[in-house]
């Protein structure tokens, strides 16, 4: 026997949190993009990093 403990993983409720923050942001990114191909792919790319824009704006106005 191993002295190494296993960890499968527990975190499937953050994993389908995240999904639905995911498809809800690209969504609204798509929703306001002009309709063409790279708008539409920068829709989706801003949907990955949305969350690093709301905490760094979030960051600055508990700051000052």
């Amino acid at each position: 026997m191993s002295d190494r403990s296993r960890n499968y993983g527990s975190a499937g409720q953050w994993g389908f949190f995240f999904l639905l923050a995911y498809i809800g942001a690209a969504i609204y990114f798509i929703d306001r993009s002009d309709g063409s191909f790279w708008a539409v792919i920068l829709g989706l790319l801003q949907a990955i990093v949305w969350p690093v824009y709301a905490v760094y704006y979030g960051l600055i106005a508990l700051i000052g």
